[in-house]
C-alpha cells in the first residue's frame, strides 16, 4: 500500500505545499509592509483638528483624578494584594527584611525604623513624615522621589494601586 514511490510524493507535495506557503507570505509581506518605505519608521497618514484641543488642555485631561479622591475611595483589601509585590523586601511583623519593616509607616517619620540602615538620601528627609501623600510619590517612582536610595524597586505607575496600597499599609500598625 505505502511503498517508495508514494511516500515520495507525499513528501513532495508537503514541501511543494510550504514552499508555496512561504512565496505567499513573502509577496504579502512586500505588498503589506508596515513600514511604508521608511526603514521601519512609523509615520501618521493624517491628522484630525479638533475644536479647543491644545497641547495644556490635552496634558490635564490625561492627568486623571488627584490623589486625595482616589484615596478617599481606597479599598485596603485590594492594597493587601498589591503589597505581594512588596513582600520580597519589606515585612509587616515588625522585623526588617532587605528593606525596614512596614508597620505604622503611614505617620511614621521617614528613615525612623530603629535598627534600618536607610541611605543618606533618605537619611537627609528625616524631618519629614510619610503622610498619604508623600508616600504616593515615593511609590510611584522611589528614585525620582529620593535620587540616591537603595530601593531598587521602579515603583507603581497606577495611582489605584497606590492608594489602594497605602490604605492598606494604614491599617497596619
Amino acid at each position: 500500500m505505502f511503498d517508495t514511490m508514494t511516500f515520495t510524493k507525499v513528501l513532495g507535495a508537503v514541501c511543494g505545499s510550504l514552499l508555496v506557503f512561504l512565496l505567499g507570505n513573502w509577496a504579502a509581506d512586500a505588498l503589506y509592509s508596515m513600514d511604508g518605505g521608511h526603514g521601519g519608521e512609523e509615520t501618521q497618514a493624517y491628522s484630525i483638528a479638533v475644536e479647543g484641543g491644545d497641547a495644556a488642555g490635552g496634558a490635564a485631561a490625561d492627568a486623571g483624578p488627584a490623589f486625595a479622591e482616589v484615596f478617599a475611595a481606597a479599598d485596603a483589601a485590594k492594597g493587601e494584594k498589591v503589597f505581594a509585590k512588596c513582600k520580597a523586601c519589606h515585612k509587616v511583623d515588625g522585623t526588617d527584611g532587605t528593606g525596614p519593616h512596614l508597620n505604622g509607616v503611614v505617620g511614621r517619620q521617614i528613615a525612623a525604623a530603629a535598627g534600618f540602615g536607610y541611605s543618606d538620601a533618605l537619611k537627609g528627609m528625616a524631618g519629614k513624615a510619610w503622610a498619604p501623600e508623600e508616600l504616593n510619590h515615593w511609590l510611584e517612582n522611589p528614585k525620582a522621589y529620593a535620587p540616591g536610595n537603595k530601593m531598587s524597586f521602579a515603583g507603581l505607575p497606577k495611582i489605584e494601586d497606590r492608594a489602594n496600597l497605602i490604605a492598606w499599609l494604614a491599617t497596619q500598625q
